[in-house]
């Protein structure tokens, strides 16, 4: 099943008729390899244990997500984990962006806001994974501030533009991040919530998958994203109590390190690699609106 970044995804068609799907986590076949090894932010959303941690926790709070049927760590027979998983007969959510009928589109996403507002309001004062109770000493948003200067450095080796506008664009996050005022409560966000990581099944009801980088964390990084991945289909998924300041910052985190992994993918052979220039030029000019304008 390709599009996968991180994980090595398949579907196994048994000959009794059952399906489900196979995960290897195998990082020899991780685009983003490098980034893990040097202990950068990608390690916060790879490998089976999260994946396992963030499944038993959606599920005991009644997000749906495939279930887990056997994940497999002892590394006796292959170098990687891997993972059996249930196989929800359905399509991705961005299906849903040109169904015919729109009470269909209005039952499909209004049953994802509905499962985000539940996700969302599962809160607590530390930050971090679901089995992470240690309080930071910093504010969560500097995990992005830090790492928007890190995938910064990269764009600027391969792009002019963003070459050129480097120190407008730090003085621009510095800006942002200086507007955030201190917070004591977090949400449980996804982390990366696109339109392709939402399966519907035939009964039209969400479930979400590539689940390895939830956590608590403020929840406008996940609104920041949901809003330009869903587009129109956003009204659904809004939330009336966001923080504005919080929403710009991580907005523009969002299109540094979106700029960032759309040139990684290319320079590591990335399968679809006109998706990742295109989403690296996107993110790109997105920067450039935001200096500039």
């Amino acid at each position: 099943m390709h599009g996968g970044a991180q994980k090595v995804v398949y579907k196994i068609n048994c000959s009794n008729g059952f399906s489900f799907v196979l995960y290897v986590w195998d990082l020899s076949m991780n685009y983003f390899k490098e980034d893990i090894v040097n202990n950068d932010i990608y390690q916060q959303s790879y490998g089976s244990s999260l994946f396992e941690l963030n499944n038993n926790y959606l599920i005991q709070n009644g997000i749906q997500t495939p279930s887990l049927y056997e994940l497999n760590k002892d590394r006796t027979r292959y170098p990687f984990d891997y993972a059996m998983v249930e196989y929800i007969h359905g399509e991705k959510a961005e299906t849903y962006f040109h169904h015919s009928d729109p009470r269909v589109q209005d039952r499909v996403f209004q049953r994802l806001g509905d499962m985000l507002t539940v996700m969302h309001g599962n809160k607590r004062e530390v930050f971090g994974k679901a089995n992470q109770n240690n309080n930071n000493p910093e504010p969560c948003h500097m995990e992005q501030f830090n790492n928007a200067k890190i995938q910064l450095s990269y764009c600027a080796q391969y792009m002019e533009n963003i070459r050129a506008h480097h120190d407008k664009i730090i003085d621009t996050l510095y800006t942002l991040e200086s507007k955030i005022k201190p917070r004591t409560q977090y949400g449980f966000i996804h982390g990366e919530l696109g339109p392709d990581h939402v399966l519907i099944n035939k009964n039209l009801e969400p479930y979400l998958i590539d689940i390895e980088g939830a956590g608590f964390f403020d929840i406008e990084h996940e609104h920041s994203f949901l809003e330009f991945r869903f587009g129109d289909y956003y009204r659904y998924l809004k939330n009336g109590a966001l923080d504005p300041d919080r929403m710009l910052f991580y907005k523009f985190h969002h299109h540094i390190s979106l700029t960032s992994g759309g040139l990684k993918l290319q320079h590591r052979g990335f399968s679809n690699s006109q998706f990742a220039i295109d989403l690296a030029n996107y993110h790109a000019d997105c920067l450039m609106q935001f200096v500039e304008g």
